[in-house]
């Protein structure tokens, strides 16, 4: 466990970055003193707090030092994290960071913009998850917060309260050589941390956040502890076990002292009473009953309580007695009870019962308080205020056994432990729950219920063997290798069955089960053996990261009357400016043909010119024996030859009339202008301010840039990213299909493959009912209620999805749907899909 301490001030910035280790982080110069703390196995930095400014900094634990407490962590599936802090306002930033390459394995954020703590972590699955708890941290107020991790529950504290409790997946924390370990940033560049920190924990232990509130009594075993009982039961059944041997061998030695009488007492609380003798035992009767202690809850006499007295509980008593009261201002008060009066100028008189009257007694001198008056709070009994978080349990109270005292804001009240229920109603005297005798416990087939103090335990029945806390089986599948789990997956017994789940390195449903790549396969990809991916067509890499340029790689060839468009995995020959498609959409742009300006009325020759259509584009020509003036028709405006005009319409656009042709054209941008337009030129921007940075967090931009992020064009506009779907050639075919991780449908020639089949009436199959269907149309078959049918030109695609297993073959005309069927049916005993020629 690592930890932070509070003693001397530490300030991390830019002018004492040289003095910086922490975990490591701090350096001999350092106003910080590092020791060794060999109660937490640990290390402890004194210091009063740690101040993180907006500067360049580079808070990261040495190698060295990060490897010894990886050491602690790695592999560690119980661990809390604590932290006091306070954290400017709009803040975003990481709290701590233990991340290597890409790869965030434990990672804790504020974010101030959307009011957010967000826990980045990995699965066992090298998956990455994101945890997010809406709540508002950046508010420069300071704030206590843990966050426990227990295997799959996960507990949020923040200031001793209960924000958030879920069930997660669970952490993979087989930390790789190379891991970093960050405080206050997640690297060199990104999620700066403003604010103060202190104690700053890591606490590899059970529910650790009882150390940073030690009024969070645990009430029930973590995740971890849970997996521990089930094996401590395990072993306690062998040692029954052997206890019995001893115990029937004892019987028999002792059976002839059976004759004697011997009396049985009982041993509570260090005091041993005898055969049939009762006594009180706070708010139960209890007897002596055959060396059994047997109680029933203790019943309160009616009592009629004389004048000016009334019925209260006194300290060391379960019943209510006829105590003294006294009536002030409407409202009963006990003898000895006290009560806060406010005069109209504020002051405080403070009254007390006594004799039956309210009788004003001198006020207490109060003590100093060390917290703000926001944090202070009057009391009802006292004319002394107290700060927020006041312990009145160490005060004193009257919490009996099975009870716990917790703290209000302005007194303490008893609560019952879980498992024990209150005997009377302000819960000072609480009793076990039989959950055995009450049914309220989860013990299932062949198992008994054992009742114990709090809890339950679920004892297998003899001669059958455990599966899990709740219920026992008597015959193992996984043993007698009667079971379908995949080679490379683990078999768990269950009540009637069993199930399989991939080892590790492997994925899948168990019965099937396949390799997986460690940093995974992008676009597409397919695992196909350890670390190796196999690349769909246009991209490459070894995890399939990289696009293939199709275009500048001289993969494509378009036609000389199209340009070459590169796309995430794939291209486009898009027509040049002067030619349009004829309709017939050609991949390689051969259906491209010119435009005819001068016919279409699309040029903008003078009145005085004559247009004459050339091979993409035209020209503006003067009659023979004319004197042309050169102008030009801009939007039904006449623009003399020469002139230059920005467009209504587009400020970053200059147009120029040239000899009768307008040519438009986007504004040059120069950078070193200090004039230089903004909107038109982003790129020109140079303030930190107008930068982005890319959705993983690792990558900035500067205002004006562009890139492609999850099928989106992405471009950073002066601190802003916009996103939009990137274009796609239009797909001009019958099937088509978008591959998984790709962004653009393709075209494909076998209708089985594809997702999209375009409707066409044209084209029709005959069902099992002779009724005519279109192509594209679906059905359910006649007489069946789990086989859909669907028309893809000449063919039905059949595929049954049942909760049984189908048993009738579906009717094959050709050999090729045997073959599928027979190629289907080695991988799935639930799933057919099969090709029928009609």
């Amino acid at each position: 466990a690592f930890l932070f301490s509070t003693h001397v001030p530490c300030k991390f910035s830019r002018n004492i970055a040289s003095v910086l280790v922490v975990w490591g982080f701090l350096k001999a110069k350092s106003l910080c003193v590092l020791k060794q703390d060999f109660i937490l196995s640990g290390f402890s930095v004194i210091c009063l707090f740690f101040l993180f400014l907006d500067t360049t900094r580079s808070v990261k634990a040495s190698p060295e030092t990060a490897e010894i407490f990886f050491q602690k962590l790695r592999n560690k599936y119980e661990f809390t994290i604590l932290v006091t802090l306070k954290q400017a306002h709009l803040n975003s930033g990481v709290i701590l960071s233990i991340h290597h390459l890409d790869h965030r394995y434990l990672e804790l954020e504020s974010s101030g913009h959307r009011n957010e703590i967000r826990l980045h972590y990995r699965s066992g699955s090298h998956r990455s998850h994101t945890e997010v708890f809406p709540y508002i941290l950046a508010d420069n107020k300071w704030h206590r917060l843990s966050l426990a991790i227990s295997a799959s529950h996960l507990i949020l504290h923040v200031d001793c309260n209960k924000i958030y409790e879920r069930v997660v997946e669970k952490p993979f924390m087989d930390l790789p050589l190379g891991t970093t370990f960050w405080l206050g940033q997640r690297n060199n560049a990104h999620g700066y941390f403003k604010g103060i920190m202190q104690d700053v924990q890591l606490l590899v232990m059970p529910q650790g956040f009882i150390s940073q509130c030690p009024d969070l009594n645990r009430t029930c075993p973590t995740c971890n502890d849970f997996h521990g009982l089930v094996q401590k039961i395990m072993e306690l059944q062998d040692i029954l076990a052997k206890t019995s041997a001893k115990l029937s061998q004892a019987e028999q030695r002792m059976y002839k002292l059976d004759q004697c009488y011997c009396e049985r007492t009982c041993t509570i609380k260090g005091t041993t009473y005898r055969e049939f003798e009762s006594w009180t035992d706070g708010c139960k009767n209890c007897t002596c009953m055959n060396g059994t202690v047997q109680c029933e809850a203790l019943i309160c006499p009616l009592s009629d309580c004389p004048l000016n007295s009334a019925l209260a509980y006194v300290d060391g008593k379960c019943c209510k007695e006829c105590q003294s009261v006294c009536i002030f201002e409407g409202r009963t008060y006990f003898e000895g009870q006290r009560e806060t009066v406010y005069s109209s100028s504020g002051d405080c008189v403070l009254f007390e019962c006594k004799d039956h009257k309210m009788q004003r007694i001198p006020k207490d001198s109060c003590s100093a308080l060390n917290c703000p008056e926001s944090q202070q709070i009057p009391l009802s009994h006292s004319c002394c205020k107290i700060c927020k978080g006041h312990d009145f349990c160490t005060e004193g109270h009257n919490c009996m056994e099975h009870s716990v005292c917790r703290n209000l804001d302005d007194r303490a009240v008893c609560s019952c432990r879980d498992g024990f229920r209150a005997l009377r109603e302000d819960n000072a005297y609480c009793e076990d729950i039989d959950e055995c005798a009450e049914g309220r416990h989860y013990c299932r087939e062949n198992t008994m219920c054992v009742n114990t103090p709090g809890s339950f335990m679920c004892i297998c029945k003899t001669g059958y063997i455990r599966i899990d806390d709740y219920s026992c089986t008597e015959h193992d599948e996984c043993i007698t290798n009667q079971h379908n789990c995949d080679e490379n997956a683990l078999c768990f017994n269950t009540v009637g069955g069993h199930n399989c789940v991939c080892k590790p390195g492997y994925t899948g449903n168990g019965t099937i089960c396949k390799a997986f790549c460690k940093d995974g396969c992008r676009n597409g990809g397919a695992c196909i053996a350890s670390n190796v991916c196999a690349c769909p067509q246009g991209f490459t890499g070894p995890s399939c990261e990289t696009d293939i340029d199709e275009c500048s790689d001289g993969f494509v060839q378009c036609d000389s009357r199209a340009n070459c468009i590169n796309l995430p995995g794939w291209y486009h020959c898009e027509c040049r400016d002067g030619y349009h498609d004829n309709g017939m959409f050609s991949p390689s742009g051969e259906s491209c043909e010119d435009i005819d300006e001068c016919g279409t009325g699309r040029h903008s020759c003078a009145n005085d010119t004559v247009c004459f259509n050339l091979d993409g584009g035209y020209d503006c020509r003067c009659p023979h024996g004319k004197n042309c003036t050169g102008d030009c028709i801009h939007e039904n405006k006449i623009k003399h030859n020469g002139q230059i005009w920005v467009l209504e319409n587009d400020r970053c656009s200059v147009c120029s009339c040239q000899s009768g042709y307008v040519m438009c054209r986007r504004m040059v941008c120069d950078c070193e202008n200090p004039t230089v337009d903004l909107f038109c030129c982003p790129e020109c921007d140079p303030r930190l301010s107008s930068q982005c940075l890319h959705q993983s967090g690792e990558l900035s931009y500067s205002s004006g840039d562009s890139w492609i992020q999850n099928c989106q064009q992405c471009r950073c506009l002066q601190g802003e990213v916009d996103c939009w779907p990137l274009p796609c050639p239009e797909v001009d075919c019958e099937f088509s299909i978008l591959p998984e991780n790709e962004c653009c449908p393709r075209c494909v020639t076998d209708p089985c493959q594809a997702d999209t089949v375009r409707n066409d009436i044209t084209k029709t199959c005959l069902d099992e009912t002779n009724v005519v269907r279109f192509t594209g149309s679906s059905w359910i078959k006649h007489g069946t209620e789990c086989t859909l049918c669907q028309c893809k030109v000449k063919s039905i695609k059949i595929n049954r999805s049942c909760s049984r297993s189908c048993q009738e073959p579906p009717l094959c005309l050709t050999q090729y749907c045997v073959q599928q069927q027979l190629l289907l049916s080695r991988h799935s005993s639930f799933t057919r899909e099969v090709i029928c020629a009609v």
